[in-house]
This record gives structure tokens, C-alpha cells and sequence, in this order.
């Protein structure tokens, strides 16, 4: 079987073209002009403030809980402090270990 190979088109241009087109415009010597629609903008002002406004409330959200994490370690180390001051020291067999100095000291004479 042999098949009829349709003629090479120059260049880049390319199957979207019709065959008819091709040919009357090669056989008059007529440019093929193609008009390609503009593309409609996908996103608006509106939806870039949308996105902005929804990552800046992520932003202060986490902020929010890190602050939150900063005042829960405060509050945990001062009550650790706190309660190491005013149980003393702890003796275990012979060894006795201050948890926290005071915080006045006391001049001999």
C-alpha cells in the first residue's frame, strides 16, 4: 500500500491550518495572518486582596499562638523557680542540693 504524503508546510506553521487555506494562499502569494485571542485575566484585584487578607490572618494566628507558648514557658519557669525557693534543699543519702539560692543575703558581723 502507498499513501499520498500531504506536502511539507514551511516553517512553524502548522496543522491548525487548513489545507485549502495553504494552498490558495501559496498559489496567490497572500500572507496567512493568524489572530490569536487575548487571554482573559484569571484573577482580579478583589481575589489578590482575598489571598492577602487570608495570609496576613494566618500570619497574626501564629503569632498569636507563639506569644501564647512564650507566656505559658514564662509562667512555667517562674513556678518551677518559685517552688524550687520555698521547698529548701533536698538531702537523698547524704547529699543535699539547693534548688535555688536566696535571694537576700545576710552580712555576719
Amino acid at each position: 500500500m502507498h499513501r499520498n504524503h500531504p506536502p511539507d508546510t514551511p516553517g512553524i506553521l502548522a496543522p491548525h491550518i487548513p489545507a485549502d487555506t495553504y494552498r490558495s494562499s501559496t498559489a496567490t502569494s497572500q500572507p496567512i495572518v493568524i489572530v490569536q485571542p487575548v487571554p482573559v485575566p484569571r484573577t482580579s484585584r478583589r481575589n489578590h486582596l482575598y489571598y492577602l487578607a487570608i495570609g496576613l490572618a494566618g500570619a497574626a494566628g501564629v503569632m498569636g499562638l507563639i506569644a501564647a507558648a512564650l507566656a505559658l514557658f514564662e509562667f512555667a519557669a517562674r513556678t518551677a523557680a518559685l517552688i524550687a525557693a520555698s521547698a529548701g534543699p533536698l538531702g537523698i543519702g547524704g547529699i543535699t542540693l539547693r534548688l535555688a539560692r536566696p535571694t537576700s543575703r545576710r552580712k555576719s558581723a
